[in-house]
């Protein structure tokens, strides 16, 4: 144990000399914007923990080892005098600050590593449709996406490197999560028997059975995680605490993070009123269509198939015909990855529920693909805004604004050739409303997080929550980790709309003409930053 604490304590004075060499350099640059981004990437630095044993080390000592470090570089942000900055250079700070704020808040309060089993989760299958996976992620993940088998010797080489890190982590868990959190906890086991269950999977990949040096590194993973798993499920009867952070901590984390303008008691107003202004459309849209024939779903795999090309068709060329944004040549291929299959309708979640009558409703949010094959194909010019940012800072934007463009071009004429799937909208509409306002309960620890899902699958319109009750437990468990993220679909529609409104106010008042196509084009062009400082760049005015 002697030697764990030394490494971390030489890592901290290495850390105070890091910043003490840099001084002469941040006195010289403390008002420049380049002297931001140097900031940024040293903070970027720091932010990535040391390591214990290969794996990232979120021991207690480690952290308190670190703090004044981390104080250290928070004074250094807040002494840089952004007076006389460009608009998009101070949005830049805002970023930075956020973020460190978000580090804060997590060593104060969030503290996934002690509370949350689901941090230690190691292997993911799939890519976020959003910049960085949902909820708190630890620092050295095994993209298992990112692998083409059978592997190349390099990639052998980095996954080889990849797996080593879950033992080692498997074994810290079981040291640091020392937390009280009772939700948290049994819906974590979940994630990790996940894991499990993926790493096992591994072996009948193409190439690995014969890798003798690959198979033994896989089943040490395996080992070590049904050990993490048998642990869990042991301390699990000693949990019975909350797992909520509370209404301060949720408005503070909203304001000072996640740069939401709002509070907790905002947060479930505007959550109900769109819970109620999608139940009353919905059966507004009913009553209209009354006379028309009900949608069909797809009964096979062929007529899904059929139905999905379609749609991927019908949406792409709406948004260039009618002049909503600039098309790029990469979005058709991207939304194609992604358009799903067939799915037996006893097996359906509720976002499949709705593909298998029309796509586009689900293909509108997937709006998700276009951001992203955008920051791979042409990333922001900004250092700061390039790539993730940290703490999903970025929820109010990408969720926001996926949500936002299912009905906003449903209003511009999506579906002018098929009006029932207008119900479909707003249904997605009510589903979102409804799981994020019992989220907001469960974080006030007003209710547990199987009671905040009984809101979601009581008040999503005709039963469609309660087919399947996977999706439920992923969205509920998710959001309960990660504050903000089960209302930022509802608010950051509201924030995106809000910005909408404004651009538009902006040139009617200068008598300029207003365009969607100008107001999404510039929207993309700024990166996957909080809405509220998106905002701030597209109109000049703040919230």
């Amino acid at each position: 144990m002697m030697k764990h604490y030394t490494f971390s304590f030489l890592n901290f004075l290495l850390a105070v000399f890091f910043i003490a060499q840099n001084s002469n350099c941040y006195a010289q640059n403390n008002n420049t914007y380049p002297g931001l981004v140097t900031f940024f990437k040293e903070w970027r630095a720091f932010e990535k923990p040391p390591l214990r044993d290969g794996a990232p080390d979120y021991t207690k000592e480690t952290f308190e080892t670190r703090w004044n470090a981390f104080k250290l570089l928070q004074q250094k942000l807040k002494a840089i005098d952004t007076s006389g900055w460009t608009i998009t250079n101070q949005v830049d700070w805002h970023i930075v600050n956020a973020e460190m704020n978000g580090y804060d808040f997590n060593h104060r309060i969030l503290k996934p590593w002690k509370r949350d089993p689901a941090f230690y989760k190691s292997l993911w299958t799939d890519r976020s449709d959003v910049p960085a996976h949902e909820g708190p992620t630890h620092h050295m993940v095994t993209e298992l996406w990112t692998y083409n088998f059978p592997l190349i010797e390099s990639e052998r080489n980095r996954l080889l490197t990849d797996l080593k890190v879950i033992k080692p982590l498997n074994e810290q868990a079981q040291l640091n999560l020392t937390g009280n959190a009772k939700d948290l906890w049994i819906a974590g086991i979940r994630d990790i028997e996940t894991q499990m269950h993926d790493l096992k999977n591994i072996e009948s990949f193409s190439g690995v059975s014969t890798d003798k040096e690959l198979l033994k590194v896989l089943n040490t993973a395996i080992k070590s995680t049904e050990n993490l798993v048998k642990w869990l499920r042991e301390q699990a009867v000693f949990k019975t605490g909350l797992s909520g952070i509370g209404k301060e901590n949720y408005t503070w984390y909203l304001q000072n993070v996640h740069l939401v303008p709002l509070t907790w008691n905002d947060e479930v107003m505007l959550l109900k009123r769109e819970l109620t202004r999608a139940w009353s459309a919905l059966k507004l849209e009913e009553h209209r269509n009354r006379n028309l024939p009900e949608l069909t779903e797809a009964s096979s795999p062929e007529e899904y198939n059929e139905l999905a090309d379609a749609s991927a068709r019908s949406l792409i060329e709406f948004l260039d015909k009618n002049d909503i944004l600039s098309v790029k040549d990469y979005f058709e291929p991207a939304l194609r990855e992604h358009l799903g299959r067939f799915v037996p309708k006893e097996k359906r979640n509720f976002f499949w529920i709705t593909a298998h009558y029309d796509q586009r409703p689900l293909y509108s949010h997937f709006y998700h693909w276009f951001e992203l094959a955008r920051m791979d194909k042409e990333p922001n010019k900004s250092d700061i805004r390039k790539g993730a940012l940290l703490y999903n800072i970025f929820d109010s934007r990408n969720e926001g604004l996926a949500t936002a463009v299912e009905e906003m071009f449903m209003d511009a004429g999506l579906y002018d050739d098929q009006p029932r799937s207008r119900e479909i909208v707003y249904i997605m509409i009510a589903q979102r409303a409804a799981r994020g306002l019992g989220s907001l309960y469960a974080h006030a620890n007003e209710m547990t997080m199987e009671q905040a899902g009984g809101i979601h699958a009581t008040y999503t319109p005709r039963g469609w929550m309660k087919t399947e009750k996977e999706l439920l437990l992923f969205e509920q468990h998710l959001y309960l980790r990660q504050p903000g993220y089960g209302t930022s679909y509802i608010t950051g529609k509201y924030l995106i709309e809000n910005t909408l409104a404004e651009f538009a106010r902006i040139k009617e008042v200068n008598n300029e003409s207003f365009s969607l196509k100008e107001f999404f084009d510039s929207l993309n062009s700024i990166g996957n930053i909080p809405i509220s400082l998106g905002r701030w760049e597209l109109t000049g005015k703040k919230f």
